[in-house]
């Protein structure tokens, strides 16, 4: 435990010094929800009904942003090479960097959600079905474009090849976090979309963090 917090808080201290970073991804999560109201106007009927897919399509793309830099920097100075290297079981490591990840580009959005759903005239209760749902979905979203921020690893136009491999396996996540948004709203039980949810982050917390430790493994080799 002692080497994944350790991880944690030197990532954390890494992003302070690049704070732009962090910001244009939480600046792009405001402007782009933002945008819809102002686009479609004062219909809250109409505003209720996308605000879920809006919100969760916003936090996709914002998360997708700073995919890279979760192995990028550590992989060009050849931190990476003496994690590989140290007694720590890698597989810790790499979930440490995951877990950075999240708090700098998922909790922040959690943080946010609310103000931007007072944007779309939703309501307490879909505020709290959202701020649940991208509590239990945000964490999936780290770690399974982690997979694809190791296998695109020192690749050239690495970036996009990575979106091209992480988006489709967002589409779950996405599916199952606005559908229980929207469920909450037209009064139908959200406990399937959070069982759904909840699933895929325990599937990805036990599996995932393996799999991105062997893909780091070959790009290093």
């Amino acid at each position: 435990m002692s080497a994944l917090l350790g991880i944690i808080h030197r990532d954390l201290l890494l992003v302070m010094r690049r704070k732009s970073e962090v910001l244009t991804a939480l600046f792009f999560f405001v402007i782009v929800t933002s945008l819809f109201p102002l686009g479609i106007g004062a219909d809250g009927a109409l505003l209720r009904k996308i605000a879920p897919g809006v919100i969760w399509v916003a936090a996709l793309l914002s998360t997708l942003l700073g995919l890279q830099r979760i192995f990028s920097a550590d992989y060009a100075d050849g931190t990476l090479e003496q994690m590989v290297l140290s007694p720590q079981p890698f597989v810790l490591l790499v979930a440490g960097k995951i877990a950075a990840h999240w708090l700098v580009c998922g909790l922040p959005l959690v943080i946010l959600a609310p103000i931007i759903g007072i944007q779309f005239d939703m309501d307490a209760g879909s505020l709290q079905v959202l701020i649940l749902a991208l509590l239990l979905g945000t964490p999936v979203l780290s770690l399974i474009g982690s997979i694809g921020a190791a296998l695109t690893l020192g690749v050239r136009g690495g970036s996009v090849l990575m979106s091209l491999i992480v988006l489709p396996l967002y589409i779950p996540v996405l599916i199952f976090g606005a559908g229980a948004v929207y469920a909450n709203t037209v009064g139908l039980d959200v406990s399937g979309h959070f069982s759904l949810l909840g699933a895929l982050l325990i599937l990805a917390l036990a599996f995932i963090p393996w799999v991105s430790a062997v893909a780091v493994k070959i790009a290093i080799e």
